[in-house]
């Protein structure tokens, strides 16, 4: 009693989980569906079911043609019986000849042929139509309600398994809702009506069949594939990180270690393949193996009632009844694999679906909420406290109350993480406080229209990012519909007018992935256009200046200042010249405002602010001045937007990069790859091959083997012999189904892991600016990874397993076919070539739409990844909807391909099982001929048609791997493409005892992506090991491309980099790289902990913790790291986002430091630091520096002032060298630079 409780329990629980690890409902895959689809899909169900009454029907002719058989041959028999007389030797039938009669059968065969053309056609086209059309309408769905999320959801869900799953995931449920369902109700359709024509030949023989149907195993599918969905997302997520960081990965060298990372979670989803192959084969053993010791009973009973109970014909009871259930039992075992693909939907749409009807906490899609009439401007937070939901255990404000007036310049300071920019966040309404209020006029924000609250805010922030697409396209982002005149002037405010019309495409110039072909300070500017265009109520400035040159700054604060009139404005900011005219100066710590007042009201408290004032002018002021301190108290960890620009990711929306396809597209078109390449790549497992191939020739030889027991047991003579071989058969039948999907599971899966471990190390190998085509974004990368790899599984695994167990079947029924009569065998080998031309043409077709799809998906792809890559840009612009109507506008195109591929699969496979009846029609008539006037055994013609039977089952079976096989070939070129590209920078090189003499020999630049922008023209310069260049100059002077020439990112076009005497093209490139370390201006970090993310800074060692923790001294990051609740065991998140740019910025300095390199590279390294913190880490820096070359890229003069060259650059040349003081004595532009900021010409 004990026991079966325990096992109810047991059951309970299993059922309890499984209903939380698939809660979707089948049907409720159809959710989206409109009247016209349920139409479609009715329809196409009712065709379905008719095609699978075909061969049912077709075995009812049959059985009747084998009785009017037996009768003749019994008649010809009783004329040979030398006991008989027969007088005239004429015996005369009343419905005619054999001949004839065969000849009216096999007018029933033409037209059910027929029938099956039409019926198939509208099956195939009409599902997946409806299929195309139910997929768009979900990928529209899921896309606009996850741009509807507030910002808090994404701080909890990873952009990178966002794209795998509006790319993989919803492809599974298109397969689940698509041909795959007309095809299981075809199967089940003839196992019905198989059933049915078995009742009406022998109700008790069909009863005995069908005691025993199991159908199981299909919950652990399910849950399986859900758990191999989660592993590729992670896998994807991996790979999404990585790719958008790719600069920063090649410079610290982890290639290596993050192809190791990717392959990890890699092998979780691999391993559960395998166990889900196994489970599969298993069930399917046992399936097979019941139904066919149903049969051997049958058999027996089948004779029984025959002879010895004279209730049956031979022909009744061997076709009608036993090959009607035979037909129908197999095309039940054929139903499973569609079983497979309805758990791989269902667990798939979980998370889509979840996503779908969750509703946002803030919509900003949403028409309700109040819309002021009049706006003034007065903002004021009321007691509030505030949680990130990703950290609920941080509290960033704590009880915050202050009030900003309307038309006034209010100034945020205070040390890194108080929570200055959360403010502005709260302000945007990207979170909703979780104490007190934030009021707009008196209003809470909470009971505002969001989208047109944000519509009134302009934000210009630390980290700006621009969209792949044109400087006019990205300001019109601020505001649609301004004219061409309204952006000129936008852009002359911002001081950017002057730098794009030296561009030669000017205002239509492409700013490259994430604006990656602006410098720093260009974007900052194109940024500052995009807010003033707007002609902001409120305008929010997140440091607005930081990435500008002296002279830049001056101009653009001097507009800055103008906008403000009439403007409620909010300036958060490290520099003291921004806030020197501000009404009210804030100070923050701790979440809250501990000082209030002007400028010099600040300064006569002589609190906080004083001191920080203080602090600066103990300092030179020639250079750039900033004011804020962080005091050696607890700071917070402050979550903040994803970095952007030149390492940040960033695709495609609308008509993006047209201009970059130019040639190259004519390489765009792939030819499918051969089977044997796919297989090379198989090639370690081919044990398992092998024991699959052996295993699924078995089980193809089942049927034909019982094609020759057919026609013995017809003349029930050779039955119990028969039976005897049929039990025997099964014992192998069981083992081999085990052994077929196991091995070939096994191997499928490892090389879906090996081939997209292959694809993301060749990827990581491939130069710099490769990644800067838009064809080659990481979006476009990590979809190719997702899918492909996975496709490519369509010409191998299980995959050859039935296309081995199809030519099985096939040979060994034409084999047998021959064997018994030639003629009648090649009148039926007469159709095959109409067979095999309609599944050539129809892979080939197939194949053209595969390449015209993966196209549209991967621009489909590029919107998507860009919208969610920079989701809070984005939502500060409300430019939400149109990034839906673009992604909408890119899905009409995958939905043509769709359609045309609808009808020309559906016309292929019509024609292809049409060919079939028609060779029955054939081979019936000739047979009759040959039996009426060449005296062939009628049994032997039935051994041939069942041959025929048989190969034409296994025929049918192998056209529906069709549209896989031609997806698999088209995915495999294109990954054997990307696998044969050559890098143009090749890793292979010369390696020795390192010193760092750097000397750039008339070097020539131009970004491939931009070929007639020139970069660098002849730069010269040099540094000697130990010593310290500095480069100087305006924004998009060619500073920061220097860098990356040393890096070998990028080659020059013209001149030589050269490194300790070696052209630098001839060195080792992973060899360069580790004895570089460098802190870029806007620091990437990676999703996890705050340890790791130092440990990267030397990937060729284990990097000890007593390293870290020095390095994180060095960088007077230790005591902010002591104050987290996990310590250094803290999770960044995703690019770093739930730290500061400050304490980014400064885990990026530890983890140069921790690299100990021979030249350290610092592009901007202390600019995101307040006054005390640079303090210390520049000397810890200056520290650094001694004994290594450092080159140093710099807007404060503090950082250069001791190099021991400082090189003046001006449109990709030097044009002043020197020392800071021979620089100021020479009175030239870094004079002028320095002492005024007038312009380098």
């Amino acid at each position: 009693m004990l026991f079966i409780q325990y096992v109810i329990y047991m059951f309970y629980r299993y059922e309890k989980k499984k209903e939380k690890t698939l809660s979707v409902g089948y049907f409720k895959l159809f959710q989206f569906a409109t009247w016209k689809d349920i139409v479609m899909m009715v329809v196409g169900g009712f065709c379905a079911l008719i095609h699978g009454t075909a061969q049912p029907l077709m075995l009812l002719v049959y059985g009747m043609m084998t009785d009017t058989f037996l009768a003749y041959e019994l008649e010809v028999q009783a004329l040979k019986d030398p006991n008989k007389e027969c007088i005239n030797n004429t015996i005369y039938w009343i419905n005619g000849s054999v001949y004839e009669m065969m000849t009216m059968f096999a007018y029933y065969y033409v037209g059910i042929g027929i029938i099956v053309l039409f019926v198939c056609y509208f099956q195939i086209a009409l599902w997946v139509t409806a299929a195309a059309r139910q997929t768009q309408r979900i990928r529209k769905e899921y896309f606009r309600k996850v741009m509807r999320m507030e910002i808090g959801w994404f701080d909890c869900n990873s952009v990178g398994e966002l794209n795998t799953r509006i790319s993989d995931d919803i492809n599974k449920i298109n397969n689940a809702i698509a041909e795959q369902v007309s095809i299981f109700i075809q199967r089940i359709s003839t196992f019905v009506f198989g059933l049915f024509v078995g009742f009406i030949g022998g109700w008790k023989l069909t009863l005995v069949v069908i005691a025993v149907t199991p159908l199981i195993g299909l919950a652990a599918l399910s849950m399986l594939t859900g758990q191999e969905l989660k592993a590729y997302a992670k896998a994807g997520a991996v790979a999404d990180e990585v790719l958008s960081s790719i600069r920063t990965v090649a410079a610290f060298g982890g290639e290596e270690k993050e192809a190791e990372r990717y392959d990890r979670n890699l092998v979780e989803a691999q391993n559960l393949g395998m166990r889900k192959g196994t489970i599969t084969g298993f069930f399917q053993g046992c399936l097979w193996c019941i139904i066919f010791l149903c049969y051997s009973l049958a058999l027996w009973y089948g004779s029984q009632l025959v002879i010895d109970f004279k209730e049956l014909s031979p022909g009744i009871v061997c076709l009608q009844v036993f090959f009607a259930v035979l037909v129908g039992a197999i095309n039940l075992g054929q139903a499973s694999p569609c079983l497979h693909v309805f758990a791989s939907g269902r667990a798939a749409a979980k998370t889509i679906f979840e996503t779908i009807d969750r509703e946002p906490k803030i919509d900003c899609f949403s028409e309700e909420g109040h819309k002021l009439d009049k706006v003034k401007g007065d903002i004021e937070f009321h007691n509030v406290s505030f949680f990130y939901p990703s950290r609920p255990e941080v509290k960033i404000l704590n009880d915050l109350s202050m009030q900003i007036k309307a038309g006034e310049t209010t100034a945020f300071v205070g040390p890194s993480g108080s929570g200055k920019s959360t403010t502005i966040q709260l302000i945007q309404r990207f979170y909703d406080p979780d104490g007190g209020k934030v009021t707009l006029d008196g209003h809470d924000i909470r009971t505002l229209n969001t989208k047109w609250l944000r519509s009134l805010i302009g934000i210009v922030e630390q980290e700006p990012v621009l969209f792949a697409t044109t400087i006019a396209e990205n300001i019109r982002f601020g505001q649609p519909g301004v004219t061409r005149d309204e952006i000129i002037q936008a852009t002359k405010e911002a001081n950017a007018y002057n730098f794009i019309m030296e561009l030669p495409q000017k205002f239509n110039t492409m700013v490259g992935e994430g604006g990656g072909q602006m410098s720093g300070g260009q974007k900052q500017r194109i940024a500052i256009a995009r807010a003033l265009i707007r002609k902001p109520k409120i305008l929010l400035l997140d440091m607005a200046t930081s990435a500008l040159d002296n002279e830049s700054e001056a101009i653009v604060q001097e507009a800055l200042d103008k906008v403000h009139m009439g403007r409620t404005t909010i300036s958060i900011t490290h520099r003291l010249s921004t806030i020197r005219n501000a009404d009210i100066i804030i100070g923050f710590e701790h979440g809250q405002t501990v000082e209030k007042g002007t400028h010099s009201e600040l300064l006569e408290r002589k609190g906080v602010f004083f001191t920080l004032v203080t602090l600066q002018n103990r300092r030179t002021t020639n250079g750039r001045i900033y004011v804020e301190c962080i005091p050696h108290s607890q700071a917070r960890l402050t979550p903040r937007k994803p970095a952007s620009a030149n390492y940040a990711r960033a695709h495609i929306v609308g008509h993006i990069f047209r201009t970059s396809k130019c040639k190259d597209d004519i390489d765009e078109h792939v030819e499918s790859a051969p089977v044997a390449r796919i297989l090379k790549y198989n090639k370690p497992e081919w044990p398992y091959l092998l024991l699959g191939s052996l295993a699924a020739f078995a089980n193809g030889a089942v049927i034909p083997f019982y094609a020759v027991l057919f026609s013995e047991i017809i003349g029930v003579r050779a039955a119990p012999k028969a039976l005897v071989c049929l039990m025997i058969y099964t014992i192998f039948l069981f083992s081999g189904f085990v052994a077929y999907f196991f091995a070939f599971a096994k191997s499928g899966e490892l090389l879906t892991r090996r081939l997209r471990t292959l694809g993301f190390q060749t990827i990581l190998r491939q130069e710099i600016g490769w990644f800067d085509d838009p064809r080659n974004s990481p979006g476009v990368l990590t979809t190719r990874l997702a899918t492909d790899a996975s496709m490519i599984q369509g010409a191998t695994g299980s995959q050859i397993g039935m296309v081995i167990d199809s030519l099985t079947n096939i040979g060994a029924s034409v084999i047998i076919a021959f064997y018994v009569s030639w003629k009648l065998t090649l009148v039926i080998l007469c159709f095959l070539p109409l067979v095999g031309l309609s599944g050539a043409s129809q892979a080939k077709l197939l194949t053209g739409f595969a390449n015209e799809d993966d196209e549209a998906m991967e621009e489909v792809g590029q919107v998507s990844s860009e919208a969610l890559s920079n989701i809070r840009t984005i939502a500060g612009l409300a430019k939400e909807s149109s990034f839906v109507e673009s992604y909408e506008q890119k899905l009409e195109l995958p939905l043509k391909s769709s359609k045309k591929k609808a009808n020309i699969y559906g016309l292929c496979f019509g024609f292809a099982q049409c060919v079939i009846f028609m060779a029955y029609a054939a081979s019936f008539r000739y047979g009759g001929y040959l039996v009426a006037f060449e005296g062939l055994q009628f049994n032997m013609v039935f051994r041939v048609i069942s041959a025929v039977v048989t190969s034409g089952t296994a025929l049918g079976k192998a056209f529906t791997l069709t549209p896989d096989f031609a997806k698999a070939k088209i995915a495999a070129a294109k990954f054997f493409k990307l696998l044969d590209r050559a890098p143009k920078i090749r890793l292979e090189g010369e390696k020795w005892n390192f010193r760092g003499d750097i000397d750039f020999v008339n070097c020539k630049f131009t970004y491939p992506t931009r070929p007639d922008v020139q970069v660098l023209n002849g730069l010269v310069v040099s540094v000697k090991s130990g010593q310290t260049l500095a480069f100087v100059g305006c924004s998009g002077c060619g500073k920061s491309t220097s860098i990356q020439l040393l890096e070998r990112f990028y080659d020059p076009d013209e001149g030589q980099v050269v490194i300790d005497g070696r052209l630098s093209h001839t060195v080792n490139v992973p060899f360069l790289r580790a004895q570089i370390g460098i802190v870029s201006q806007e620091p990437v970090l990676f999703d996890c902990s705050i340890a790791e993310n130092i440990q990267y800074g030397d990937n060729r060692r284990i990097v000890r913790m007593e390293e870290i923790v020095e390095a994180a001294k060095k960088a007077f990051l230790h005591d902010f790291v002591m104050t987290l609740p996990d310590e250094y065991e803290t999770k960044v998140g995703a690019q770093g986002s739930q730290l500061s740019r400050g304490q980014k910025q400064r885990i990026a300095i530890a983890r140069a430091i921790v690299r100990n390199p021979k030249i350290l590279l610092l592009d901007e390294a202390t600019s995101a630091l307040d006054t005390e913190s640079e303090q210390i880490v520049q000397s810890a820096l200056d520290e650094a520096r001694k004994g290594r070359t450092c080159i140093v890229i710099a807007h404060r003069l503090s950082t250069i002032r001791t190099a021991d060259k400082i090189a003046m650059m001006s449109h990709g040349v030097v044009i002043e060298l020197g020392t800071h003081d021979e620089l100021m004595a020479q009175r030239g532009a870094y004079h002028k630079l320095v002492t005024t900021g007038a312009p380098i010409s």
